[in-house]
């Protein structure tokens, strides 16, 4: 993990302390892709896997946060699969929850914009790969 991505699990964390979290089991699905969405996840520990179609897959670590679209789009369908890979401690924001996230700590957004290039600069990779 880079040093951003600690800065990224103790801001997450440090949000995850202050509100009630998920526990999920592995193999749990998270969200289906078609579903409609209106919430946003942090990995505070375990680990996530995101399907995209049949063949794109990323996995999602303490520190990342997924599923950020359903804040922007209230007509918000999920793209892809999220299913835990192991046993996961999820924080788990609807829209005003993370605008209020965001007024307490606001390296929380800046964090989540950066972690969010880097999982697309992976995919852009991968995809750049097949």
């Amino acid at each position: 993990m880079t040093s951003s991505g600690n800065l990224e699990l103790k801001t997450i964390a440090a949000l995850a302390g202050e509100r009630s979290t998920d526990h999920v089991h592995q193999g749990d699905l998270i969200f289906r892709a078609g579903e409609a969405g209106d919430k946003l996840y942090g990995v505070v520990s375990g680990q996530v896997q995101l399907r995209w179609g049949e063949d794109r897959v990323e996995l999602i670590g303490p520190g990342s946060s997924f599923g950020v679209g359903a804040l922007v789009d209230p007509e918000h369908r999920r793209f892809g699969t999220a299913e835990a890979l192991s046993d996961c401690e999820l924080l788990v924001m609807n829209r005003e929850q993370f605008l209020f996230a965001m007024q307490e700590l606001p390296m929380f957004g800046l964090e989540m914009l950066h972690d969010l290039e880097l999982r697309l600069q992976r995919l852009k990779e991968h995809g750049a790969e097949s």
